[in-house]
This record gives C-alpha cells, sequence and structure tokens, in this order.
C-alpha cells in the first residue's frame, strides 16, 4: 500500500509570508511616495532658471522687467507648479514664484531679479537663500 503525503503550506507559513510582506510594504511605500514628490520639484526649478533668464534678457534689451502691475514676460507652464511673477520697485525689479498644486501642495520656491533662490515653503521647513527638494538641507 503506498502512502500518500500532503504537500502544501501550512497556515501559519502563510500567515508569516503575509506578516513579512506587510512589513516591508510599510517601509518602502513611505519612501516611494517621497521620492516620487521628489522627482517632481526639479521641473519647477528649471522653470523658474529658465524664466530667470528670460527676464534677464528682457532687461538687458529695455531696461525693465515689466510694468508697475506686471511682468514683461509670460510665466512658463509647469507640471504640479503654478508660476506667477510681480515685478517691484517700479519694474526694476521682480520676484517669480513656484507655487505648489495637487499632490506638490505646501512647496514653493522664488527667484528674484538679484538671482536669489529661496525655498519659502516646504513640508520640512523653509530655507532662505537656496532652492531644497529635500527641506532640511541646500541643494547644489
Amino acid at each position: 500500500m503506498q502512502r500518500f503525503r500532503n504537500q502544501g503550506f501550512t497556515l501559519i507559513e502563510v500567515m508569516v509570508t503575509i506578516a513579512i510582506v506587510g512589513i516591508i510594504a510599510a517601509v518602502a511605500l513611505p519612501s516611494y511616495s517621497a521620492y516620487m514628490q521628489r522627482g517632481r520639484i526639479p521641473v519647477a526649478l528649471d522653470g523658474l532658471s529658465s524664466y530667470y533668464t528670460r527676464m534677464e534678457q528682457r532687461y538687458q534689451d529695455v531696461g525693465n522687467y515689466g510694468t508697475v502691475a506686471a511682468c514683461a514676460v509670460a510665466v512658463p507652464a509647469v507640471a504640479n507648479f503654478t508660476v506667477t511673477c510681480a515685478t517691484s520697485n517700479t519694474a526694476q525689479g521682480f520676484t517669480a514664484t513656484a507655487t505648489g498644486s495637487g499632490s506638490m501642495a505646501g512647496y514653493t520656491y522664488t527667484i528674484n531679479h538679484q538671482g536669489t533662490r529661496s525655498t519659502t515653503a516646504h513640508p520640512k521647513g523653509a530655507l532662505a537663500g537656496c532652492w531644497s527638494m529635500k527641506g532640511t538641507v541646500c541643494d547644489t
């Protein structure tokens, strides 16, 4: 007589596997989410940098950044951010601001006519004098 042996996994083995996968997911998902958010920031910073260059070209050509009411150069369209510009000192200065929208709400970056970059709002804290993707240190 031949004996049949049951093959398969016990309930305990399955539960241990599920627990391990759950622990890994609990650690990985927040890190991945933060990684994805940091990946959206460079687009806004590139948009502000190119806008700064175009505004400086305008100043070299005309001698001002626009009118007292508005900047002369159209602001760029940037994914997940809204870019605005305001003139100051009778159009002899400007400040361009990229404000996060949607999943990037809470992020705000600025650049002015002197090239001063600032992280004015970030979930981990604002930094004057630089742009920061992580919110704790200045990125170079």
